[in-house]
């Protein structure tokens, strides 16, 4: 498998190689695997997890919240992870609708 640099991770997810050091020390991308001299080498599916970050803070969503559905995708089986993502997406849209 593809490993990718910090650079090209943050290149092609649009996002500051600062900003994907943020989320690491947030727990919201998991640590990379390091070369022998110290750079990170990211998997690929890291990018589509950076777009998923950005795109539910541009809906709204805080950093917590945001860990708090990465993790329901990670930990949960597919079916009550959707039942309970939809639970979240759905109380954020009524808290979005209230401040319109």
């Amino acid at each position: 498998m593809d490993k990718l640099t910090i650079g090209e991770v943050a290149r092609r997810a649009g996002t500051g190689v600062e900003t994907i050091r943020y989320y690491e020390r947030e727990g919201l991308v998991p640590q990379p695997d390091r070369t022998e001299s110290g750079y990170r080498q990211f998997p690929p599916d890291t990018v589509q997890r950076l777009r998923f970050i950005a795109h539910a803070k541009r809906l709204g969503f805080s950093l917590r919240e945001i860990s708090e559905l990465l993790t329901l995708r990670i930990d949960t089986p597919a079916p009550v992870a959707c039942d309970e993502v939809r639970v979240h997406a759905e109380t954020k849209l009524k808290e979005v609708q209230e401040r319109i």
